[in-house]
Protein backbone atom coordinates (compact mmCIF):
# COMPACT_ATOMS: atom_id res chain seq x y z
CA UNK A 1 0.00 0.00 0.00
CA UNK A 2 1.53 3.31 -1.11
CA UNK A 3 1.41 6.43 1.33
CA UNK A 4 -1.59 8.32 1.91
CA UNK A 5 -0.36 11.83 1.17
CA UNK A 6 2.28 12.63 -1.71
CA UNK A 7 3.48 16.22 -1.66
CA UNK A 8 5.37 16.03 -4.96
CA UNK A 9 7.80 19.20 -5.79
CA UNK A 10 5.33 22.07 -4.24
CA UNK A 11 6.14 25.51 -5.16
CA UNK A 12 5.12 28.76 -3.91
CA UNK A 13 5.78 32.76 -3.87
CA UNK A 14 3.90 35.92 -3.48
CA UNK A 15 6.63 38.07 -5.11
CA UNK A 16 10.35 38.00 -3.92
CA UNK A 17 8.45 36.46 -0.96
CA UNK A 18 8.70 32.44 -1.17
CA UNK A 19 7.12 30.12 0.72
CA UNK A 20 6.91 27.02 -0.91
CA UNK A 21 10.43 25.67 -2.30
CA UNK A 22 10.15 22.48 -4.15
CA UNK A 23 8.76 20.65 -0.85
CA UNK A 24 8.43 16.66 -1.18
CA UNK A 25 7.14 14.43 0.90
CA UNK A 26 4.95 11.56 2.28
CA UNK A 27 2.78 10.98 4.64
CA UNK A 28 1.87 7.57 5.54
CA UNK A 29 -1.63 6.41 7.43
CA UNK A 30 -1.39 5.88 10.96
CA UNK A 31 1.79 7.75 11.06
CA UNK A 32 1.85 11.74 12.44
CA UNK A 33 4.87 14.30 11.13
CA UNK A 34 5.26 16.95 12.99
CA UNK A 35 6.34 20.12 11.13
CA UNK A 36 8.44 22.67 12.56
CA UNK A 37 10.44 25.85 11.34
CA UNK A 38 10.96 29.59 12.46
CA UNK A 39 8.00 31.73 11.87
CA UNK A 40 7.62 32.57 8.14
CA UNK A 41 9.03 29.23 7.06
CA UNK A 42 6.34 28.17 5.57
CA UNK A 43 4.09 25.88 7.65
CA UNK A 44 1.08 27.45 7.55
CA UNK A 45 1.42 27.95 3.76
CA UNK A 46 2.39 24.28 3.45
CA UNK A 47 -1.39 24.00 5.08
CA UNK A 48 -3.07 26.12 3.21
CA UNK A 49 -2.08 24.32 -0.02
CA UNK A 50 -3.05 21.25 1.23
CA UNK A 51 -6.31 21.94 2.22
CA UNK A 52 -7.14 23.70 -0.96
CA UNK A 53 -7.27 27.75 0.26
CA UNK A 54 -4.61 28.41 -1.58
CA UNK A 55 -3.30 26.69 -4.58
CA UNK A 56 0.08 25.95 -5.61
CA UNK A 57 2.18 27.61 -8.42
CA UNK A 58 3.84 24.03 -9.18
CA UNK A 59 3.79 20.42 -8.05
CA UNK A 60 1.18 18.32 -7.05
CA UNK A 61 -0.29 16.81 -4.02
CA UNK A 62 -1.81 13.38 -4.19
CA UNK A 63 -4.35 11.89 -1.93
CA UNK A 64 -4.42 7.98 -1.80
CA UNK A 65 -2.85 8.01 -5.15
CA UNK A 66 -5.22 10.46 -6.49
CA UNK A 67 -4.31 14.14 -7.73
CA UNK A 68 -6.74 16.90 -5.87
CA UNK A 69 -5.50 19.96 -7.24
CA UNK A 70 -8.20 20.51 -9.01
CA UNK A 71 -10.42 20.22 -6.20
CA UNK A 72 -11.87 23.09 -4.05
CA UNK A 73 -11.36 23.16 -0.08
CA UNK A 74 -14.73 21.89 0.57
CA UNK A 75 -14.41 18.94 -1.46
CA UNK A 76 -11.22 18.16 0.56
CA UNK A 77 -12.74 17.87 3.74
CA UNK A 78 -15.30 15.31 1.73
CA UNK A 79 -12.05 13.20 0.68
CA UNK A 80 -10.82 13.29 4.24
CA UNK A 81 -8.24 16.60 4.65
CA UNK A 82 -9.03 17.95 7.73
CA UNK A 83 -7.59 21.10 9.71
CA UNK A 84 -7.69 21.83 13.29
CA UNK A 85 -7.05 25.19 14.26
CA UNK A 86 -5.07 26.62 17.38
CA UNK A 87 -7.84 29.00 17.84
CA UNK A 88 -10.86 27.21 18.53
CA UNK A 89 -13.89 28.80 16.95
CA UNK A 90 -17.06 26.28 18.02
CA UNK A 91 -20.78 27.53 16.61
CA UNK A 92 -20.54 29.15 20.89
CA UNK A 93 -24.30 28.62 21.32
CA UNK A 94 -24.78 24.98 20.19
CA UNK A 95 -24.51 22.22 22.80
CA UNK A 96 -21.08 20.49 22.34
CA UNK A 97 -23.40 17.83 21.05
CA UNK A 98 -24.63 19.86 18.44
CA UNK A 99 -20.90 20.71 17.03
CA UNK A 100 -19.84 17.44 16.69
CA UNK A 101 -22.88 16.52 15.06
CA UNK A 102 -23.14 19.51 12.59
CA UNK A 103 -19.71 17.83 11.62
CA UNK A 104 -20.59 14.53 11.09
CA UNK A 105 -23.83 15.65 9.08
CA UNK A 106 -21.97 18.55 6.70
CA UNK A 107 -18.43 17.32 6.87
CA UNK A 108 -18.93 13.36 6.71
CA UNK A 109 -22.19 13.77 4.51
CA UNK A 110 -24.33 11.15 6.64
CA UNK A 111 -27.52 10.50 7.26
CA UNK A 112 -29.27 11.12 10.74
CA UNK A 113 -29.01 8.40 12.37
CA UNK A 114 -25.72 7.01 11.10
CA UNK A 115 -24.36 11.14 12.07
CA UNK A 116 -25.79 10.91 15.50
CA UNK A 117 -24.50 7.69 16.31
CA UNK A 118 -20.89 8.74 14.78
CA UNK A 119 -21.14 11.69 16.98
CA UNK A 120 -21.77 10.35 20.41
CA UNK A 121 -18.98 8.22 19.57
CA UNK A 122 -16.57 10.74 18.83
CA UNK A 123 -17.75 12.61 21.87
CA UNK A 124 -16.76 9.01 24.12
CA UNK A 125 -13.19 8.98 22.23
CA UNK A 126 -12.50 12.56 23.09
CA UNK A 127 -13.46 12.49 26.53
CA UNK A 128 -16.29 14.85 25.79
CA UNK A 129 -19.11 12.72 26.19
CA UNK A 130 -19.98 14.10 29.66
CA UNK A 131 -20.13 17.57 28.44
CA UNK A 132 -22.40 16.84 25.18
CA UNK A 133 -25.16 19.28 26.56
CA UNK A 134 -22.89 21.78 27.65
CA UNK A 135 -22.68 25.00 25.14
CA UNK A 136 -19.74 24.92 23.27
CA UNK A 137 -19.00 28.41 24.39
CA UNK A 138 -18.66 27.32 28.38
CA UNK A 139 -16.52 25.03 27.64
CA UNK A 140 -12.64 25.63 28.97
CA UNK A 141 -9.56 25.85 26.98
CA UNK A 142 -8.48 22.40 26.88
CA UNK A 143 -12.45 21.14 26.10
CA UNK A 144 -12.06 23.37 23.10
CA UNK A 145 -9.43 22.10 21.83
CA UNK A 146 -10.93 18.67 22.18
CA UNK A 147 -13.99 19.73 20.72
CA UNK A 148 -11.58 21.28 17.78
CA UNK A 149 -10.37 17.67 17.13
CA UNK A 150 -13.48 16.08 18.04
CA UNK A 151 -15.17 18.30 14.75
CA UNK A 152 -12.38 17.30 12.91
CA UNK A 153 -12.93 13.06 13.62
CA UNK A 154 -16.41 13.58 13.07
CA UNK A 155 -16.03 14.19 9.25
CA UNK A 156 -14.91 11.23 8.81
CA UNK A 157 -10.87 12.39 8.11
CA UNK A 158 -8.12 10.25 6.95
CA UNK A 159 -5.68 13.27 7.90
CA UNK A 160 -5.59 15.36 10.44
CA UNK A 161 -3.69 19.10 10.13
CA UNK A 162 -3.04 20.17 13.64
CA UNK A 163 -2.08 23.69 13.64
CA UNK A 164 -0.79 24.24 17.09
CA UNK A 165 -3.01 23.09 18.86
CA UNK A 166 -1.73 22.68 21.88
CA UNK A 167 -0.75 26.62 22.34
CA UNK A 168 -2.05 28.12 25.64
CA UNK A 169 -1.86 25.22 27.81
CA UNK A 170 -0.16 24.62 30.49
CA UNK A 171 1.82 21.32 31.33
CA UNK A 172 -0.44 19.14 32.12
CA UNK A 173 -2.95 19.95 29.86
CA UNK A 174 -0.26 19.44 27.50
CA UNK A 175 0.15 16.29 28.29
CA UNK A 176 -3.59 15.19 28.12
CA UNK A 177 -4.23 16.56 24.80
CA UNK A 178 -0.84 14.58 23.72
CA UNK A 179 -2.19 11.23 24.80
CA UNK A 180 -5.31 11.95 22.84
CA UNK A 181 -3.39 12.88 19.73
CA UNK A 182 -1.85 9.65 20.51
CA UNK A 183 -4.97 7.05 20.05
CA UNK A 184 -5.77 9.43 17.01
CA UNK A 185 -2.88 8.40 15.33
CA UNK A 186 -3.63 4.43 15.72
CA UNK A 187 -6.62 5.34 12.64
CA UNK A 188 -5.21 8.92 10.98
CA UNK A 189 -2.69 10.31 9.67
CA UNK A 190 -1.09 13.60 11.22
CA UNK A 191 0.14 16.64 10.25
CA UNK A 192 1.21 18.47 13.24
CA UNK A 193 2.36 22.19 13.45
CA UNK A 194 3.75 23.04 16.92
CA UNK A 195 5.95 24.61 19.32
CA UNK A 196 6.15 22.74 21.98
CA UNK A 197 9.07 20.02 21.30
CA UNK A 198 8.43 17.76 23.42
CA UNK A 199 4.84 17.10 22.33
CA UNK A 200 6.34 16.33 19.11
CA UNK A 201 8.87 13.90 20.44
CA UNK A 202 6.19 12.19 22.73
CA UNK A 203 3.77 11.62 19.47
CA UNK A 204 5.49 12.23 16.03
CA UNK A 205 7.44 9.44 13.96
CA UNK A 206 9.52 11.78 12.41
CA UNK A 207 10.13 15.43 12.13
CA UNK A 208 10.18 17.81 9.16
CA UNK A 209 11.85 21.17 9.39
CA UNK A 210 11.21 24.03 6.92
CA UNK A 211 13.28 27.12 6.48
CA UNK A 212 12.37 29.83 4.06
CA UNK A 213 10.24 27.56 2.33
CA UNK A 214 12.13 24.80 1.60
CA UNK A 215 12.58 21.35 3.88
CA UNK A 216 15.78 20.87 5.22
CA UNK A 217 15.89 18.48 7.29
CA UNK A 218 13.20 14.96 7.49
CA UNK A 219 14.03 12.38 10.40
CA UNK A 220 13.36 10.47 13.81
CA UNK A 221 12.76 13.01 15.84
CA UNK A 222 15.44 12.56 18.54
CA UNK A 223 17.89 13.22 15.31
CA UNK A 224 16.45 16.31 13.95
CA UNK A 225 15.83 18.24 17.62
CA UNK A 226 19.51 17.50 18.00
CA UNK A 227 20.60 19.00 14.92
CA UNK A 228 22.80 21.53 14.88
CA UNK A 229 21.01 23.38 11.94
CA UNK A 230 17.66 23.30 14.18
CA UNK A 231 19.42 24.41 17.09
CA UNK A 232 20.79 27.73 14.91
CA UNK A 233 17.17 28.27 13.08
CA UNK A 234 14.41 27.16 14.86
CA UNK A 235 15.48 27.33 18.93
CA UNK A 236 18.16 30.07 17.87
CA UNK A 237 21.01 28.60 19.73
CA UNK A 238 24.81 28.55 18.70
CA UNK A 239 25.05 25.43 16.87
CA UNK A 240 27.47 23.60 19.13
CA UNK A 241 25.37 24.36 22.01
CA UNK A 242 24.87 21.91 24.68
Amino acid sequence: MGPLLEVDHLDKRYGAVVVADDICCKVDGASCVGLIGPNGAGKSSLFNMLTGIVPPDAGAIRLEGQDIGNIKAHGRVHLGIVRAFQIPRPFAQLSVYENVLTAALYGAGLPGHRARRLALDVLNRTGLLAQADEPAGHLRLLDRKRLELAKAIATRAKLLLLDEIASGLTDREVAALIDLIGTLKADHAIIWIEHIPHALRAVADRIMVLHFGRKVLDGAPADVMSSPLVREIYMGLPANAP
